[in-house]
């Protein structure tokens, strides 16, 4: 055995244990109130957008102040997004999520957001997102998934700490409640 083997089997051990331990981790976010513009969620601890989680966690705030007044949630997700702000198309594709009454999917992110109460998250507003390094985009991106009632994992896409904005994923949407907010 060379140098350079036992150089490369240290590597490999190393990268094998990397990808069995990735995938473990998920942070809780308690938010006494959703904020309702740009600068009360500039003033969130979370802010700071120095782990995926914290802004994941944020994603979903501007998604539900989206689905309450789209400029607003455009000017949270746009901050989000950094040097990128949303495109034509990306606005669309939010518009067509929020369609037919569509404004409970954000809040099924969620923990006590089920179908059975409308997907009324309990408050306080409770966020609980778990990396499961799930449908990598590129070896920059990271999937964050979030456990809706007891309802399947569903994936937000965030790239290098900002958001990379997929609502479902590949996943499909909760069922519509009942009745409306």
């Amino acid at each position: 055995m060379g140098i350079f083997d036992k150089l490369k089997s240290t590597a490999q051990k190393a990268v094998v244990s990397a990808v069995q331990s990735a995938g473990n981790k998920r942070e809780t976010f308690t938010f006494r109130a959703l904020p309702e513009s740009l600068a009360e969620m500039q003033a969130l601890p979370e802010a700071s957008l120095d782990t995926p989680f914290k802004t994941a966690a944020l994603t979903v705030l501007a998604l539900c102040a989206y689905a309450a007044d789209k400029n607003i949630g455009t000017e949270m997700l746009n901050w989000l997004r950094g040097p990128r702000p949303l495109n034509g198309m990306e606005i669309s594709f939010l518009n067509d999520r929020f369609r037919d009454g569509k404004t409970y999917l954000p809040f099924t992110y969620f923990v006590g957001s089920t179908p059975d109460n409308n997907y009324t998250p309990t408050e306080p507003y409770t966020i609980v997102p778990a990396d499961r390094r799930a449908y990598p985009k590129s070896g920059r991106s990271l999937g964050i998934k979030y456990k809706i009632g007891s309802a399947a994992l569903r994936t937000l896409f965030l790239q290098q700490s900002k958001c990379f904005y997929s609502p479902t994923g590949t996943e499909a949407a909760p069922k519509k409640p009942d009745r409306a907010f």
